[in-house]
This record gives C-alpha cells, sequence and structure tokens, in this order.
C-alpha cells in the first residue's frame, strides 16, 4: 500500500499553481445526488444476489433431477421441489428491489428529501436480502443435486432432503425479513 501511494503522490516539483488550478475543475456531485445512489445499489444488490442465488441453485438442482430423469423418469416432478425452492429467492430479492426502488425521491418542491440515513438503511437493506439469497441459493444447489441422485437408490431421502431444502431457504427468508425491517425504517 505505501507503495503504490508513494508512486502516485504528487512530487516535490509539481507547480502550485497548476495543480490548485487541477483541483478546482473538479467538481463534486451534490448530495442530494449521492443519497439515491447508495439507495439504488441496495436494489440493485438485493435483485442481482438473490437472482444468482436462485439461477445458481435452479442449474445445480437441475443437473441432479437429469440425472434421475435418466434412471426414473416417473419421479422427476416429485423432485421439482429444490428448482421451485430457489425459483422463491429470486422474488425475495424483487420484492426488496421495489419496495426500496419506490421510496427514492430525491427531491421534492425543489429540496432534497432522501437523506443519507434512509440511503445507507436502503442499501443495507438491499444487502442482506441479497446475500441471504445468495446464500440459500448455494444450499439449495448443493443440496438439490446431490439428494435428488441418492434418491434413485434411496426413495425415503425425499423426506429429509425437503426438511434441508426449508432450512436452507430459511436462510434467504431471515434476509427478506431484515431487508423489510431496514426499509420501513426509513418511513
Amino acid at each position: 500500500f505505501f507503495f503504490f501511494a508513494r508512486l502516485h503522490a504528487p512530487s516535490q516539483n509539481t507547480d502550485p499553481v497548476r495543480h490548485s488550478a487541477l483541483r478546482n475543475t473538479m467538481v463534486p456531485a451534490p448530495p442530494f445526488l449521492e443519497a439515491p445512489f447508495w439507495g439504488f445499489m441496495g436494489a440493485a444488490f438485493a435483485l442481482v444476489f438473490s437472482n444468482m442465488g436462485a439461477a445458481y441453485g435452479t442449474g445445480k438442482s437441475g443437473i441432479g433431477i437429469s440425472t434421475l430423469g435418466v434412471a426414473e423418469p416417473d419421479k422427476i416432478m416429485k423432485s421439482i421441489v429444490p428448482v421451485v425452492m430457489a425459483g422463491v429467492l429470486g422474488i425475495y430479492g424483487l420484492i426488496i428491489a421495489v419496495i426500496i426502488a419506490n421510496s427514492i425521491e430525491p427531491i421534492h418542491n425543489g429540496t432534497p428529501t432522501y437523506d443519507f440515513f434512509a440511503a445507507f438503511a436502503h442499501f443495507g437493506g438491499g444487502m442482506a436480502c441479497g446475500l441471504s439469497g445468495l446464500a440459500a441459493g448455494l444450499a439449495i444447489g448443493i443440496i438439490g443435486e446431490t439428494l435428488t441422485k441418492a434418491s434413485v437408490k434411496e426413495p425415503k431421502l425425499f423426506v429429509g432432503m425437503v426438511l434441508i431444502l426449508i432450512f436452507a431457504e430459511a436462510l434467504g427468508l431471515y434476509g427478506l425479513i431484515v431487508g423489510l425491517i431496514l426499509s420501513s425504517k426509513v418511513g
């Protein structure tokens, strides 16, 4: 870090007039535009990470279902449970993203109304929901693939698979609940 800082630090021979002129040409964004950025990033992260978890869970479970379908095609519909549970994770992210996006109003009657408290509450809620959805999707995908393949040899594993999937889905639900609580702190 110090080596990098020394490379980019201004040298002792810089012209102070030129250096201050460069500094004065950079215009920072107005604060009423910075706060909505964080709110919209929370909405985006909620949707993107939840959908990444849903996609991974669906894809990995689909591998197990296709393997199961080759051996015993009559059990395919019974083993679709992990795919449905993974798809619900994307809905969690969509719910939070819509709630956050609808509550962002940067300017009302010429004055900024969306402050940094609201922005960071929305950002935190979006991250909680999105990352919880991603973690739940990873768990659902691994469980779905492994236990649908295993249920070909031992059909009694289906009940255990559903129970494990419920607990994995609960991780995404926890993120949704925290996202809703943080979003409601704003109003």
